[in-house]
């Protein structure tokens, strides 16, 4: 669930494709999806792109707002966390669904073509937690040597299931599906191969999808290999890695993410073969929110129910990787929307499970407890576009009391929590809080935290603790306030309540 903002009329544009919120190809309604992608790079008005939009989409059987806005279905509820309901997967011995606990994965480090070195990695991977491994096969040296780590695996005991990560390489998926229990595909360069920056032009949409016969002969043979040896797949498209003609005909967007992985799904579907889930992956945990969503849409539009896996590609170390993942695989589960998740550190992988378990963890709780808010009507929101939300702070008047102008950061607060034993060093503390030190006294910049967190208030005994307080108040040039716990608790009841109202 996200708390959003009206959006602005042009992002009602980003409903074009080839779906258009699934209903029939955009080519057969009175603007194309050609027409469309014009109107979008072009300087006509919004309303051009906006009757495009509604006249592509009548017939679909979407709900319209009376300001025009669509509001599809991509998750069970908009006010609670409630599961998606997914069929299920299996992975070896795991099975992957709403119907599981959200299974734990991350990948190896090490040179596939080090067998042991590979294997002992892939041992403490399991020792740590994770119920499935992915390892990287990028030839056939590899592919090789994945029979013997798989089967040295199995002689010392260890049976979690392996994830073959293929990019370029349809034969070499093919060799390491008789020995890896799945195979996940990158459909940005399975098929198209490494990456090119040159434009194609398509006059029309049959141009386009005559590449696509290209893909299925291409791309058949190894799903019909996995559906007889019961291999599982991932379908796992990349924002970075798109392939050149998905970028020329849908550009750098979670559409066109959206419509890659469709290409190769409905391949396997019509081979009847459904062990395989979906993932949209992204470095930037807004345009992966967004992809998984219009994904999640596209298949409640067309009735599928396969599961998917979460990830932020290159979150990187530390904190930063750690909140990147938080913020874009929490923000999905507080949907209700996956059922396997990997947090990706440039660690060694075993420290990936421990955040990954916490994440999952909470997005079980989140969905057996229902947590969330009242029931309301969704009336502004579109999934489609994503922008900051814009707030007032007050303003300074000719006859106010206070002096509103140093009151609170302008581009967002920043709280900070602050115990009694900080209070004893004050210098120390003021360092702690971003402020800039002249002379020993404290002055707030825009990097300083303006909002306290104290659990206990300093006695009126404690003269230390009181003048370290009024300094940052005074000396600032602005006031920060300080929150006992149960205040805090009211004032973010308070600031969501409003968020919802808007």
């Amino acid at each position: 669930m996200r708390l959003g903002q009206a959006p602005a009329a042009e992002s009602l544009c980003s409903t074009s494709g080839r779906f258009a919120c699934g209903t029939a190809p955009l080519a057969a309604a009175p603007f194309s999806a050609r027409q469309i992608r014009r109107a979008r790079k072009s300087t006509v008005g919004p309303q051009a792109v906006l009757q495009a939009t509604e006249q592509a989409t009548q017939g679909s059987g979407k709900k319209a707002s009376q300001n025009g806005l669509l509001h599809p279905q991509y998750c069970e509820s908009v006010y609670k966390s409630l599961r998606r309901p997914t069929r299920t997967i299996e992975v070896g011995n795991v099975k992957v669904g709403s119907q599981h606990p959200i299974a734990l994965q991350t990948m190896t480090t090490t040179d596939t073509r080090n067998v042991q070195g590979t294997v002992d990695q892939v041992k403490k991977c399991a020792d740590s937690g994770a119920d499935i491994v992915r390892i990287t096969v990028q030839g056939k040296q590899e592919a090789t040597a994945c029979y013997k780590i798989r089967e040295q695996l199995f002689k010392d005991g260890y049976d979690v299931p392996l994830v073959a990560d293929i990019h370029f390489q349809p034969v070499v998926a093919s060799m390491v599906a008789e020995c890896f229990e799945k195979i996940r595909v990158n459909p940005g360069n399975f098929v198209d191969g490494r990456k090119r920056f040159d434009e194609k032009v398509y006059d029309d949409d049959s141009q386009f999808k005559q590449e696509q016969e290209h893909i299925r002969e291409v791309f058949t043979p190894l799903v019909e290999k996995c559906k007889r040896l019961n291999r599982a797949m991932r379908i796992g498209t990349n924002h970075g890695s798109l392939s050149a003609r998905i970028l020329s005909y849908y550009g750098d967007t979670p559409r066109g993410m959206v419509e890659s992985a469709f290409e190769f799904a409905n391949i396997c579907r019509d081979v009847d073969y459904h062990n395989f889930l979906f993932s949209m992956k992204a470095s930037n945990p807004l345009v992966m929110v967004q992809a998984y969503r219009l994904l999640a849409e596209e298949m409640y539009s067309n009735g599928w129910d396969y599961p998917l896996h979460l990830g932020v590609t290159e979150a990187g170390e530390g904190e930063d990787g750690r909140l990147k993942s938080a913020i874009g695989i929490g923000s999905l589960l507080m949907d209700g929307l996956g059922d396997t998740i990997r947090v990706s550190l440039t660690e060694d992988p075993e420290y990936e499970l421990e955040p990954c378990r916490q994440l999952a963890s909470l997005g079980n709780q989140a969905a057996q407890e229902q947590w969330g808010v009242d029931a309301f009507d969704e009336k502004h929101r579109d999934t489609h576009s994503f922008a900051k939300r814009v707030g007032r702070l007050p303003e300074q008047q000719e006859n106010d009391d206070v002096d509103y102008r140093g009151l609170l950061h302008r581009d967002g607060s920043v709280i900070s929590a602050v115990t009694l034993q900080d209070l004893e060093a004050p210098e120390q503390m003021y360092r702690k809080l971003g402020a800039k030190m002249v002379v020993g006294m404290p002055f707030k910049d825009q990097a300083t935290s303006d909002t306290l967190y104290m659990p206990q208030i300093p006695p009126s005994s404690d003269k230390t603790g009181r003048r370290a307080l009024k300094r940052l108040q005074v000396n600032t040039a602005g006031y920060l306030s300080v929150l006992t716990a149960v205040q805090l608790q009211q004032w973010l009841l308070s600031r969501c309540l409003e968020a919802l109202e808007c």
